[in-house]
C-alpha cells in the first residue's frame, strides 16, 4: 500500500524524477545504509562536532529510507529481494543508533556502563522491529500496520527526533531509557504476535 504519511508524500514528490533513469529503489536504500552507519559511527565517537554531523547523516538516512520504499511503489520497481534489503537496512541502522550512541557516552560519568546499555537498547530494537515485520507480513492482505500513526505522521516518524536527542546532549537518558524500555518493548511486540498466531490458528482450525 502507498504510505500517506507527510514524510512518505514529500517523498514522493522527491524521488519523482528518479523513475526513468537508472536509479534503482536498491541504490537508494544502499545510500540509506552507508549514511545510517556512518552517523551511528559519528555518534560513537563522543564528541560535539561528530554528534553535529552524525545528526544530519541521521536525517538523511532516515529520509532515504521514505524515499527508496516510494520510488520502488510509484515505477512499479517492487521486489522481495529489494524489500528484504530494505527490511535489514532498516533493522540495523536503527539498532546501531543506541550501540553508537551507549558508546559515545563511555566518557561520561556512566563509563564503561554505557556500552553496556547501548548493546541492550541496541538489542531490544533489533527484537522489536524483527517481530513487528513479522506482524506486518501477517498483515499484508488488509495493509495494517503492527504500530499504526496518526494525524499524518508514521510510527517510525520518531526517528526523524533522535537527531535533536543527540543535538540537545539527551544521550544519556535516550540511551538509559532504551535499556530498559526497547527490551520491554520487544516482549510486548512479541506477545502480540504470539496472539496474532493464535487468533490465526483458531481460525484456520
Amino acid at each position: 500500500m502507498v504510505g500517506d504519511s507527510w514524510t512518505h508524500k514529500i517523498a514522493r514528490v522527491c524521488v519523482m524524477p528518479l523513475i526513468h533513469t537508472p536509479v534503482t529503489p536498491n541504490h537508494l536504500t544502499a545510500l540509506r545504509l552507508i549514511t545510517g552507519i556512518a552517523a551511528c559511527a559519528a555518534f560513537a565517537v563522543g564528541t560535539r562536532y561528530w554528534d553535529i554531523w552524525g545528526g544530519w547523516l541521521w536525517l538523511g538516512s532516515t529520509f532515504l529510507d521514505r524515499a527508496d520504499g516510494e520510488l520502488a511503489r510509484i515505477s512499479g520497481k517492487i521486489t522481495p529481494g529489494g524489500h528484504t534489503f530494505d527490511m535489514i537496512s532498516d533493522t540495523a541502522v536503527t539498532s546501531l543508533f543506541f550501540l553508537g550512541a551507549g558508546i559515545g557516552l563511555r566518557h561520561t560519568a556512566l563509563g564503561d556502563f554505557a556500552i553496556i546499555a547501548g548493546v541492550m537498547g541496541s538489542l531490544g530494537v533489533f527484537a522489536a522491529e524483527y517481530f513487528a515485520e513479522i506482524i506486518d507480513q501477517m498483515n499484508t492482505d488488509t495493509g495494517e500496520k503492527a504500530y499504526a500513526g496518526r494525524w499524518g505522521f508514521d510510527f517510525d516518524d520518531v526517528l526523524y527526533l533522535f537527531a535533536p536527542v543527540v543535538w540537545l546532549g539527551w544521550q544519556m537518558p535516550f540511551v538509559l531509557g532504551a535499556s530498559v524500555g526497547a527490551p520491554v518493548f520487544a516482549l510486548y511486540t512479541w506477545y502480540r504476535l504470539h496472539q496474532r498466531r493464535r487468533g490465526a490458528i483458531k481460525r484456520n482450525g
